[in-house]
């Protein structure tokens, strides 16, 4: 008996010590992490090519553009190892012979997960889809390369603005930790952003901003992500464009050094020659012209344009782009603006005297307008990018315009200024490319998608338990239905 006993002990214990293998992303096994040990990944098959003694299979888990080989006696060969299946496969991953890949998986084992007929799959096998046809599955299109590279660029995009904002690496001892205290806030946030500015010097958000606009344009989105700040004890417009310049700067290097494999099918395949205007944005200073030299700029030019230019009127997408274009394809920024054309919280512009500077305008019964301490940030294919200014901090000028504005201003009032970036618009710069959001929401009703508003990898340990979803997160999945504007289809397929 107790022979028995020691004999199910023993058993129990070589149970739980025996080595089970190691679980790996797809990136981590092409980059050749545990070479020689067995391994353990997980994704949907992207090829099959079963022959007489051998089976190849090409297998990925979004984490990575290249794709893991997969080497298998054909006895491992299963019917429903299919175009588009979910499979587990474990074996030695070593060192492959072949050129065309560094590394390879030995299987010994392979599992179907979930299987996937490939004559009802939208996507085929060897097809390149255009980005047409891929807007009727928005909910599978995510397994193409284009679109898998976009949200990886997207979440390592994400990554770069918060690190940022937390400690930007600008060479200057002042400079660190500049946005030491982070607002977490839904929708527009430039109003709760200026409560916080009231009691936190520098603060900043990067969240979700809903529209319910019928705007039917390519620039305009029903959901889109902001990046906002807002900074205290500051009177000028340098202040706002030196942020907007280094987090421009800082966000793209961290996209390129990071995402290099996936921007390149990009600058490649999608919007050839790209790379030239994006190498040129980070090399050159982006240069500052004001709205009055910007509208000479515009009268002068040949160009035929759908709007008229004059003083005092606003500027359109074709100007911002002619402006970009003229200016060597590099970001502008562009001040000085009406103040008629700003929202009524911008600062009016005082010249060196302490009076208002006042120009000529035909948008006014008296022909004179003042000047509006604001700045927008022109990028190449997109016109305006940043939109900031300096706002109005005095009770006096502010009582006349605003009554429920003023408890803000009341207790321990400062001069400040802050700016919003659309981040859609910065990966459309970037990338050269219009389908820059992931899911969006749809006429027919709300189609958000985690992938669309948190960051795709989580740093999560096999084995450790995820967080309950909390409030904050609940209430984004339960907004009301929004409209998403349609946009010209891109035809150009990859």
């Amino acid at each position: 008996m107790f022979a028995a006993a020691h004999r199910l002990v023993l058993s129990h214990v070589r149970r739980y010590c025996q080595k089970t293998p190691s679980r790996l992303r797809i990136s981590e096994a092409v980059s050749g992490a545990e070479l020689g040990a067995e391994v353990k990944v997980q994704g949907w098959v992207r090829s099959c090519r079963p022959q007489k003694t051998n089976l190849f299979l090409h297998v990925n888990d979004g984490s990575s553009l290249q794709s893991l080989q997969i080497v298998a006696s054909s006895e491992l060969n299963d019917p429903l190892l299919t175009f588009g299946s979910a499979v587990e496969v474990t074996g030695i991953l070593k060192k492959s012979p072949h050129q065309k890949q560094s590394v390879e998986l030995e299987a010994d084992q392979i599992r179907v997960i979930g299987e996937c007929n490939p004559v009802d799959f939208p996507l085929k096998v060897k097809e390149r889809h255009s980005f047409e046809y891929l807007r009727q599955f928005p909910h599978l299109r995510c397994r193409t390369n284009a679109f898998s590279s976009l949200l990886r660029i997207r979440s390592e995009a994400t990554t770069a603005m918060h690190s940022y904002f937390k400690a930007p690496s600008t060479g200057n001892e002042e400079d660190e930790n500049f946005f030491s205290v982070p607002a977490y806030l839904t929708v527009s946030g430039q109003l709760h952003l200026e409560v916080m500015s009231g009691a936190f010097s520098k603060v900043y958000t990067f969240g979700p901003t809903f529209r319910a606009e019928n705007s039917q344009t390519r620039r305009h989105l029903a959901e889109f992500y902001m990046v906002e700040a807002e900074i205290s004890f500051t009177e000028s417009l340098e202040d706002l464009t030196k942020v907007m310049e280094d987090m421009f700067r800082s966000a793209t290097e961290h996209v390129l050094a990071h995402c290099a494999e996936d921007v390149d099918l990009f600058h490649k395949h999608v919007t050839p020659g790209h790379r030239e205007t994006v190498d040129s944005m980070l090399k050159k200073s982006f240069p500052v012209i004001t709205y009055s030299e910007a509208i000479n700029i515009l009268n002068r030019s040949s160009e035929k344009f759908a709007f008229p230019t004059h003083w005092g009127c606003d500027l359109q997408t074709e100007h911002e782009k002619y402006l970009v274009k003229h200016c060597g394809n590099v970001p502008v920024f562009v001040t000085d603006y009406p103040y008629d054309l700003k929202p009524v919280l911008c600062k009016r512009q005082r010249g060196p005297s302490g009076a208002y500077i006042i120009c000529i305008s035909e948008l006014t019964p008296t022909g004179v307008c003042v000047q509006a301490a604001a700045v927008d940030l022109l990028v190449p294919g997109v016109g305006e990018l940043c939109g900031g200014s300096l706002r109005e901090e005095r009770l006096d000028l502010l009582r006349a315009r605003l009554e429920e504005y003023l408890d803000l201003r009341h207790f321990g009032s400062v001069p400040h200024g802050g700016f919003g970036l659309g981040f859609e618009r910065y990966l459309q710069c970037i990338l050269g490319f219009a389908p820059v959001i992931a899911h969006g929401a749809t006429r027919s009703g709300l189609a958000t998608s985690p992938t669309s508003t948190t960051l795709i990898f989580f740093p999560i340990k096999w084995g450790e338990q995820t967080a309950p979803v909390g409030a904050k997160r609940r209430q984004h999945f339960e907004r009301a239905t929004l409209q998403e504007p349609s946009c010209t289809s891109d035809r150009r397929q990859l």
